[in-house]
């Protein structure tokens, strides 16, 4: 059975900085496209940052909301995905998901197209 794992969730200061990691068992998420999502309460699921595909020459993409503060990568053997997120406001306050699917999303960010999430991890802004 696929399970997707996030961590690093936390609770940090504006202006502070995170990293989130999202790990896989039984899929090798080196291979397929990943994607982080977020979710505030009472807002919808919204994409924040891909990989295209698993080619490590993949693209990558990112909301307009990130705006230069995050970045996505991937471990030297590719089993682990990461989201940096730097300069963090408390709009950033959400349920940090990653979600990752066999073939490649017909949109990156839409999340009806991902078959296999994680649990989550809350990150909270807030001084």
């Amino acid at each position: 059975q696929v399970q997707l794992v996030e961590s690093g969730g936390c609770q940090v200061q504006p202006g502070g900085s995170l990293i989130l990691s999202c790990t896989a068992s039984e899929f090798p998420l080196e291979y397929y496209p990943v994607t982080w999502f977020r979710q505030a309460p009472g807002t919808e699921r919204e994409g924040v940052a891909g990989f295209s595909d698993g080619d490590s020459s993949g693209e990558t993409y990112y909301a307009d909301f990130v705006n230069g503060r995050f970045t996505i990568s991937r471990n030297n053997d590719r089993t682990t995905v990461y989201l940096q997120m730097n300069s963090l406001t408390p709009e950033d306050t959400a349920v940090y998901y990653c979600a990752a699917e066999l073939m490649i999303p017909r949109r990156w960010n839409d999340n009806t197209e991902y078959d296999y999430w994680g649990q989550g991890t809350q990150v909270t802004v807030s001084s």
